[in-house]
């Protein structure tokens, strides 16, 4: 089963809802660890990739190059 590719720009919906109350986040950087904006109250989060690929729900919005 082949992964989902994420790239900068990309909106995602994450399984638990953030503390503000947003569910979707703005990647800001993909590698070993994904940094994550919270696009409700602007919080910057950073990932380890294990842990962001289990937290994704869906893909909302793909940034296009």
């Amino acid at each position: 089963m082949e992964r989902p590719s994420y790239q900068v720009g990309d909106v995602v919906r994450m399984r638990k809802v953030h503390p503000c109350g947003g569910s979707e986040w703005e990647v800001l950087r993909t590698g070993i660890d994904f940094r994550i904006k919270c696009l409700t109250c602007g919080r910057v989060l950073l990932l380890p990739r294990t842990k962001f690929e289990k937290s994704v729900r869906c893909l909302i919005r793909r940034e296009e190059i």
